[in-house]
C-alpha cells in the first residue's frame, strides 16, 4: 500500500522567512512544520518528508547550498540536508529563535533570541560529534533582538532590536570594532542591510523609516587585536568556562553610551540620511524588508499589503503596487536581482515577481480556510479541492501547482467530483447551488438549483456522467438533474434526516444515499427511481461508499462501525468497530478525558483502494486507519501529522501548562502573538487589541484513493496530504531462484535472450536492471519479445512502463513497447480488467501528459515555421519586384490596351 509522503499541496506559505537557493531558480518556503521547494524554472513543487515538532518560524541557507537549518516556534531546530533530503542534527535554543543567518563565508551563523546574538560554528564537510559548536556571545540590546545582516567578507555583522536600536559587531575582536550601537530611530527595527563590500548600513524600522549610515572605516581598515590582550581574553573566559556544565563561549558585552577612552581610535559611524516611505501622514506598518546589494535595490513590504521597491541610496522610488490586502511577512531577494518573492501569511499566499518586466513568475494561493472535500480526476493526473472559503481548486499531481481557481460559490463547498470523461468538475456548496465548471475553457458552464433554496450537503454523479444528484441538509431530500440540459429531474423525498452522503455504484445506475435517520436507502434511476432497498442501522449514518467493482456498500455510523453490505441481497457481510482505533486526542480547553471523548467519535470519510481489498478511513483525529476488507483487521495506522501546534495532538494534558486556576491556554495573549487565526473586531482596522486567537484542530476530512492505485489523498488541516508507493530501492524479489544473478541476466542479454533476460530482472525485481535489460532490447525486436512473454510478466512489463514513461525520455522506444503489448495481449488482459484498472490508468495518465506536453510545443513549432515561412514569402516578392525593373515602352502599350 502506498505509504510515504510525497506531497503537502493546498497550502504553500504559512509563516516565517522565505528563502532562494543558491542559484535563484528555486524558493524554499516553510509550510506549517515542513517546508516546500518551488523549483520555478521546471515549474514543479516538492514538500520535503521530514517535519519540525511546532510550526518553522525561520530558514537559514547555508551559502552552498546544500545545508538549512529549520528553527520553529519554541527555538527546536533541526539541521537539513537539502541535497538526501534528511535531518542531520537536533538542537534545542531553549527560547524563541526570531532569526538565523549563515556568514556569506559558509563558517559561521547567526541566532538571535531574547536580547543577545549568538554565534556558532557552522556545521561543516567534515565529520564532528556536535554539528552547534557556540563561538560567541553578543550582548547590547535591551529588547529582543529581530534581524541579522553580515558584511560580504564576513567579518562583521549588524543586529537590529526592538528597543529601536542596531548593533553592529565584529565576528572576530577587532582592535577598532567590537561593537557599535547606533540609534536614530523611533519603532521597532524590521531590517538592517550593509552595503556591498562596506561597513555602510542602511537601517529600517517599522514606522517606515529608513537611515542611511556612513562609515569612516573600510573592511580593509579593521585591525587584528594585538596577541597578547586576545590571549589574555581567551585564557579568562576558559576559567570562567571551568565552573560551567556547557561551554557559552567568548562573551562580548556591549554598551549603548560608552565613555571617551572606550571610543577612542574605534570606528565611527554617522548619519548622512533619513527618509520616509510614508507620504502625506498615512499610517501603515512595515513588515518586510530585502536588499539587493549588487543592484542596491531595496524592497520593502507593508501591512496593507502594499509594496515598494527603491534604488539606493539615493531612495529613488521604481514602483509601488499592492498584491493584496493583508499583510506581507516575508521578502526575499534571488541572487540575479530579478525576481521577488512574496509571502502573506494571513492569505497563505506566495508570489514571485519579475519587477522589470512586471509579470509573475509564480503566483499560488491555498484555501483560506480549511479544505472540505477533494477527488482525483479518472486518470490521476489532477485533485480538484473545494473549501468553506468558497473556491474550487484544481492541483496538477505532478507538478503541486493549482492552476486553476473557481469561486463562483457564495458560500462554503461542502463536496467536489469529476465526471467520467475527466473535463468537468462538479461542486456542491451551502448556497444552494451545484455548479459544473469547463477544464477545456476553465469556466462554469452550468449551474443548477432546486425549487426552494436548499443547503447542499453532499453530491455524486453517475458512471455516465448524465445525472447529478445532490442531498439537502435542510429539506432531507435528494435532488436529481440532467448534465445535458440543466433541468430539474427529479426530487426523491423518504428520509427523515438531513441527507450525510450519496454515492453512485460504479457499474449500475443504483445510488445510495446515507441520512442521520439510521438508513440507507438504494434508489434504482432506471426505475422510476424508486427506492430498491433501505438498510437499516443502529446509528445515524455518516458516509456511504461502493467498492470499485460495484459489488460491495460500505457505510460508517455514528457509534464508530463500518460495516459492509451486499446491497443486492440487502445482507450485512461484516463489521468492524473502529472507534478505538480513531484514538482521538485531548484540545486544549477539554474538560474531559481523551479517552472519554472518543466514546463519542466516529469516521466521517471512507474510502476503499483502487483493488478493492482495503478501505481507508478517517475523522476528527490525527490518525488515517487502513482496514483490510476481507479479514476485517487494521493494517495500518498513519499518523498524518506531527505539528504540536495545532489543537487535539497530544493525548494527555501537558501538566507544565496547568495552574490552580486552570489551563494556561485560557489566558489570550492579545494581538502581540502571531501564531494561531487572528479574528478582529468588526470595523477595526489598526491598533486592535480585541484580537482573539484560536488554535486550527487537527482533523481528515476527506480521503480518496488515486485511480492509478499508485497514491491517496487526505484533506487535513495541514492542507492536501499525498501519500504515494516508496520509490526507493527495496529488495522484493519475486520467485527468485539460486541462478537469477545480475551477472547471469548480463550474460543472457549479451546471447541476445531478450525474453529470458527480461523474466530473470523481473525476478530479482530491482528497477535499475529491469530498465537496463528492457532498453537493450532494439526496437525491432520488440513485437516478437512482447509476443513470447507470458501473461503473469505482461502487467508487470506494463506496471514498469507506467512508471518508466513519467521519467524517461526514450518516449518513442517505450510506447513502440505499450502499443505492441496492448496489441497483443489485449483480449487476455480484458478479462482481468477489474484487477488491471489501476495500471491501465497509471499508463494512461503518463501518456496523456506527455501527449499534452508534445502537442504543445508541436502546436509552438507549426505556429514558427508557419511565421518563418510567411516573412521569407513577402522578402522573396520584395525582392522579386526589386530585381524586374519595367520599361516604359511596356507601361504605354499596357494604358493604350486600357483605354
Amino acid at each position: 500500500l502506498p505509504s510515504q509522503f510525497s506531497g503537502l499541496l493546498g497550502t504553500v506559505y504559512r509563516r516565517g522567512n522565505l528563502s532562494f537557493t543558491r542559484d535563484g531558480s528555486a524558493l524554499i518556503s516553510p509550510v506549517g512544520n515542513r517546508i516546500s521547494v518551488f523549483d520555478l524554472k521546471n515549474n514543479k513543487c516538492e514538500t520535503f518528508p521530514l517535519a519540525t515538532r511546532l510550526n518553522i518560524v525561520c530558514v537559514g541557507l547555508s551559502p552552498d547550498g546544500s545545508l538549512a537549518i529549520l528553527i520553529d516556534e519554541e527555538g527546536a531546530a533541526l539541521l537539513v540536508s537539502l541535497i538526501g533530503k534528511c535531518v542531520i542534527h537536533h538542537f534545542y535554543f531553549h527560547k524563541p529563535v526570531h532569526s538565523v543567518s549563515f556568514s556569506p563565508d559558509g563558517k559561521k551563523f547567526v541566532i538571535t533570541k531574547d536580547n543577545v546574538a549568538l554565534m556558532y560554528h557552522a556545521p561543516g564537510k567534515k565529520r564532528e560529534f556536535n554539528a552547534f559548536v557556540l563561538d560567541k556571545t553578543y550582548y547590547g540590546p535591551y529588547d529582543e533582538t529581530t534581524c541579522i545582516d553580515w558584511t560580504d567578507d564576513s567579518k562583521c555583522f549588524a543586529v537590529g532590536s526592538k528597543d529601536m536600536s542596531t548593533w553592529v559587531f565584529g565576528a572576530e575582536r577587532w582592535a577598532n570594532l567590537i561593537y557599535y550601537s547606533l540609534g536614530g530611530h523611533k519603532d521597532i527595527i524590521v531590517a538592517c542591510f550593509f552595503e556591498e563590500n562596506s561597513l555602510d548600513l542602511y537601517t529600517i524600522s517599522q514606522d517606515a523609516a529608513l537611515c542611511v549610515w556612513q562609515c569612516d572605516t573600510e573592511l580593509d581598515g579593521l585591525k587584528p587585536m594585538p596577541p597578547k590582550d586576545a590571549a589574555r581574553e581567551k585564557n579568562a573566559a576558559k576559567n570562567d568556562e571551568e565552573f560551567l556544565e556547557e561551554p557559552k563561549g567568548e562573551e562580548i558585552r556591549g554598551k549603548a553610551n560608552p565613555n571617551e577612552q572606550e571610543t577612542r581610535d574605534k570606528v565611527k559611524y554617522s548619519r548622512v540620511a533619513k527618509y520616509f516611505f510614508n507620504k502625506e501622514g498615512d499610517f501603515n506598518n512595515l513588515t518586510s524588508a530585502a536588499y539587493h546589494k549588487k543592484t542596491h535595490l531595496l524592497v520593502t513590504g507593508f501591512a496593507s499589503g502594499i509594496f515598494h521597491l527603491h534604488e539606493l541610496p539615493d531612495f529613488n522610488l521604481i514602483h509601488s503596487l499592492s498584491i493584496s490586502d493583508q499583510r506581507i511577512a516575508s521578502i526575499s531577494i534571488n541572487c540575479t536581482g530579478d525576481w521577488i518573492a512574496f509571502g502573506c501569511s494571513g492569505l497563505g499566499q506566495l508570489l514571485v515577481w519579475e519587477w522589470q518586466s512586471e509579470s509573475y513568475v509564480l503566483k499560488q494561493q491555498g484555501h483560506f480556510n480549511s479544505m472540505v472535500s477533494l477527488a482525483y480526476s479518472p486518470d490521476g493526473q489532477y485533485i480538484v479541492t473545494g473549501g468553506e472559503d468558497g473556491k474550487v481548486k484544481v492541483w496538477n499531481t505532478s507538478s503541486s501547482f493549482c492552476f486553476v481557481t473557481f469561486t463562483e460559490h457564495t458560500s462554503g463547498v461542502t463536496a467536489v467530483t469529476f465526471t467520467s470523461n475527466g473535463y468537468v468538475i462538479l461542486s456542491a456548496s451551502l448556497d444552494g447551488t451545484v455548479r459544473a465548471f469547463d477544464l477545456h475553457r476553465y469556466r462554469n458552464f452550468r449551474t443548477f438549483t432546486s425549487p426552494r433554496p436548499s443547503q447542499f450537503s453532499c453530491l455524486a454523479v453517475d458512471s455516465s456522467g448524465e445525472i447529478v444528484s445532490a442531498g439537502s441538509q435542510d429539506s432531507f431530500e435528494i435532488f436529481i438533474w440532467s448534465m445535458q440540459s440543466g433541468r430539474l429531474l427529479d426530487v426523491l423525498s423518504g428520509h427523515e434526516g438531513p441527507i450525510s452522503s450519496l454515492s453512485f455504484n460504479p457499474m449500475k445506475c443504483v445510488l445510495a444515499s446515507a441520512s442521520w435517520d439510521k438508513t440507507v436507502k438504494l434508489w434504482d434511476m432506471l426505475d422510476s427511481w424508486r427506492t430498491k432497498e433501505t438498510l437499516i442501522l443502529n446509528s445515524d449514518v455518516l458516509v456511504v461508499a461502493f467498492r470499485p467493482d460495484g459489488k460491495e456498500l460500505a457505510v460508517a455510523a455514528l457509534n464508530g462501525q463500518i460495516t459492509f453490505w451486499d446491497h443486492e441481497n440487502a445482507v450485512q457481510t461484516g463489521s468492524i468497530e473502529g472507534r478505538h482505533d480513531l484514538q482521538m486526542g485531548r484540545k486544549e480547553l477539554d474538560k474531559i478525558t481523551a479517552k472519554q471523548a472518543a466514546k463519542g467519535k466516529s469516521f466521517t470519510t471512507l474510502c476503499y483502494s483502487a483493488d478493492g481489498q482495503s478501505i481507508l478511513a478517517g475523522g476528527l483525529s490525527k490518525f488515517v486507519c487502513i482496514y483490510n476488507v476481507k479479514e476485517q483487521i487494521l493494517m495500518k495506522k498513519f499518523e498524518i501529522s506531527c505539528n504540536f501546534s495545532l489543537d487535539a495532538m497530544e493525548e494527555y494534558l501537558d501538566r507544565r501548562k496547568m495552574t490552580e486556576f486552570g489551563s494556561m491556554a485560557l489566558i489570550d495573549e492579545g494581538a502581540g502573538g502571531e501564531d494561531g487565526v487572528a479574528i478582529p473586531l468588526p470595523g477595526v482596522k489598526r491598533g486592535d487589541m480585541s484580537y482573539r486567537h484560536f488554535k486550527p484542530e487537527i482533523r481528515v476530512t476527506c480521503l480518496r484513493f488515486s485511480p492509478t492505485g499508485r497514491s491517496w489523498a487526505a484533506t487535513t488541516t495541514e492542507g492536501l496530504l499525498i501519500y504515494s508507493l516508496d520509490s526507493g530501492l527495496i529488495f522484493d524479489p519475486f520467485e527468485l531462484d539460486i541462478d537469477v544473478t545480475p551477472s547471469n541476466i548480463h550474460k543472457t542479454l549479451r546471447q541476445k535472450e531478450y525474453t529470458m533476460a527480461i523474466i530473470m530482472a523481473f525476478k530479482l525485481n530491482e528497477k535499475k536492471l529491469i530498465q537496463e535489460v528492457i532498453e537493450t532490447v532494439p526496437s525491432s525486436e520488440v513485437d516478437v519479445v512482447c509476443s513470447s512473454l507470458p501473461d503473469l510478466y505482461v502487467e508487470k512489463v506494463l506496471e514498469f512502463l507506467a512508471s518508466a514513461l513519467e521519467m524517461s525520455c526514450h518516449l518513442e522506444f517505450y510506447l513502440i513497447w505499450a502499443h505492441k503489448l496492448l496489441m497483443l495481449h489485449g483480449q487476455k488482459l480484458k478479462t482481468r480488467s477489474v484487477k488491471l484498472l489501476p495500471v491501465i490508468q497509471f499508463l494512461q495518465k503518463s501518456i496523456q501528459r506527455h501527449f499534452e506536453d508534445v502537442s504543445k510545443l508541436c502546436e509552438w513549432n507549426i505556429y514558427n515555421i508557419k511565421y518563418a515561412l510567411a516573412i521569407s514569402q513577402q522578402r522573396g516578392m520584395k525582392r522579386l519586384a526589386e530585381e524586374t525593373p519595367v520599361d516604359e515602352e511596356d507601361l504605354d502599350s499596357d494604358s493604350d490596351y486600357l483605354m
